[in-house]
């Protein structure tokens, strides 16, 4: 079942591009912005992360961490981070888990990859308490910045 808005969000940790382990819960004194993605180097997941980088500033005024989460292996995200110049840290969610937890996680994806993250979006306040949460079923649509950016800015 997918983490609903309201839910306590659930604690993980993952190794990060840069290899060191990031545990979301010791990230709790900002507000936090988990975006699932299916794979790094397609041409949805470039542009919705290549946008996250361009509004960094944005996130950071709002007082809001940002971590893009995929199945790809750390090594393969340190590689699209560096050739997008990717400014916030993604994590590797290879053994799948943290996107089954959040029901995040296409069963088949374009019918012959199993376990590919969907794309999907949650914040999360400084209590742990997720304030939104949309998971979308094709990976050709975006998450709703607008509506994402406007839960940041209410929680400051």
């Amino acid at each position: 079942m997918a983490v609903q808005i309201g839910d306590k969000a659930i604690d993980f940790t993952l190794r990060s591009h840069k290899g060191e382990e990031v545990q979301l819960s010791a990230h709790l004194d900002e507000n936090i912005l988990l975006l699932f993605f299916p794979f790094a180097f397609t041409g949805v997941c470039t542009t919705e992360l290549c946008m996250t980088r361009d509004n960094l500033a944005f996130y950071n005024n709002v007082h809001s961490k940002v971590f893009g989460i995929s199945v790809d292996s750390q090594f393969t995200l340190a590689k699209f981070a560096e050739v997008n110049n990717l400014n916030f840290p993604l994590l590797s969610d290879f053994n799948k888990t943290v996107s089954k937890q959040y029901g995040s996680l296409y069963e088949s994806f374009i019918g012959y990859y199993d376990g590919v993250s969907k794309r999907s979006a949650f914040v999360i306040d400084k209590s742990g308490v997720v304030r939104y949460a949309e998971v979308l079923e094709s990976a050709g649509d975006l998450p709703n910045f607008e509506a994402i950016n406007k839960v940041l800015q209410d929680l400051n």
